[in-house]
């Protein structure tokens, strides 16, 4: 066992992760707003915008399994990565994985038609407005639309740069790619895998529950937790049992993460998570807590659950009704169970895990509590 009397405080910060993570974004995005503006003077807003949403918050959590994944594998402490320059390497390469989170979030929010993010307007909203007060011509929704289409696409494109670019060997940056790559692939899939189920899932087959894990796994286990400890430990020279010990670590984590993301986007107190309370609920969000909640209604209840999920003309009082619905169907406790199960298959793992560095596993431990133990 981990002694609890070992485990950091804030384990984010542990070795000034998040503080060097946001250094290297704030230095890629000034050589980028520099190319912008190199240009052309318009592309100011978009510049702003791309700034604005990197570096002005996010938790910094797979840049934080990244490098703890480079630690667990015998990366040196400073990031240093072998092409002479002496640059912190590794924070560069865990930093690429904060401009795929954010090209994603750019891409989610506008198939979820939200209005903000981390308490601020999504960028679709922020580009509608922003031809509104121009007084631009045509449709300010398109307008918003193709810009964050855009602007998510070009932080994709950023990411792979800074990867290539992160000053690590390159012989190890090339060992990581295919997992990086493979990453990107299913967080792709598992959000094309998301946009379907509203459309042409059944909520009340016996499949329903199985395709929920499928999205869970894919959208967001792997690429939050599993991959990103994956790529660290490639990074720094990890041998096959290593980087299968933290996929066995990683998986049931990020599984864990999401579903308490799940419980937080529908019962999640809006001064902490950043959304609108019962935000999924609104969206339309086929998650594993609803697919429990469709089992565990009665048919009448369960009916109209399915047909007012996601409803355009959802009002907030309805929001609340439905929120009523999920939280007398048992699934929450289903999931709170869950959630538990997982963690215990995720330290045990762990525990087992063949580290290079023992100082990484009681950060690991703290990182996996800070994952999972979050607050509605």
């Amino acid at each position: 066992m981990i002694s609890s009397s070992t485990r950091p405080a804030n384990p984010i910060d542990v070795e000034d992760v998040r503080t060097r993570v946001n250094a290297a974004l704030a230095a890629f995005m000034d050589g980028q707003s520099a190319l912008l503006g190199r240009i052309s003077p318009q592309l100011g807003p978009a510049s702003d915008a791309l700034r604005d949403f990197l570096l002005d918050g996010g938790k910094r959590l797979r840049p934080a399994f990244c490098y703890w994944g480079w630690r667990a594998a015998g990366g040196p402490a400073d990031g240093s990565g072998g092409d002479g320059s002496g640059g912190d390497g590794i924070a560069n390469a865990a930093a690429a994985l904060e401009l795929l989170q954010a090209s994603a979030l750019v891409h989610d929010d506008l198939m979820d038609r939200s209005d903000t993010r981390r308490g601020l307007p999504s960028v679709h909203r922020r580009f509608e407005a922003l031809h509104r007060d121009s007084g631009w011509r045509g449709d300010r929704e398109q307008y918003g639309a193709s810009a964050a289409v855009l602007l998510g696409d070009l932080l994709l494109i950023w990411c792979d740069e800074l990867f290539l670019r992160s000053g690590l060997e390159p012989a190890a940056v090339l060992a990581a790619k295919p997992v990086f790559d493979l990453m990107r692939t299913e967080v792709m899939l598992g959000q094309y895998l998301d946009v379907l189920e509203p459309v042409a899932g059944d909520s009340t087959d016996e499949g329903a529950l199985d395709r929920a894990r499928t999205v869970l796994h894919y959208k967001s286990a792997k690429y939050t937790i599993e991959r990103p400890l994956q790529v660290g430990a490639l990074l720094a020279g990890a041998g096959p049992e290593l980087v299968e010990a933290l996929g066995a670590f990683g998986l049931p984590l990020g599984e864990a993460f999401q579903l308490r993301d799940d419980l937080l986007g529908v019962f999640g107190d809006p001064a902490v998570t950043g959304k609108p309370a019962g935000d999924d609920l609104r969206e339309g969000k086929r998650t594993l807590l609803v697919a429990h909640a469709m089992r565990g209604l009665p048919a009448a209840d369960a009916r109209h659950l399915d047909e007012r999920l996601g409803a355009p003309d959802l009002a907030p009082e309805e929001v609340a009704g439905l929120r009523g619905l999920v939280a007398r169907s048992g699934a929450p406790e289903l999931v709170e169970h869950r959630i538990e199960e997982l963690m215990r298959q995720s330290l045990a793992a762990l525990a087992a895990a063949p580290l290079a560095d023992e100082r990484a596993r009681g950060v690991l431990l703290a990182l996996a509590e800070a994952a999972t133990v979050r607050k509605y």
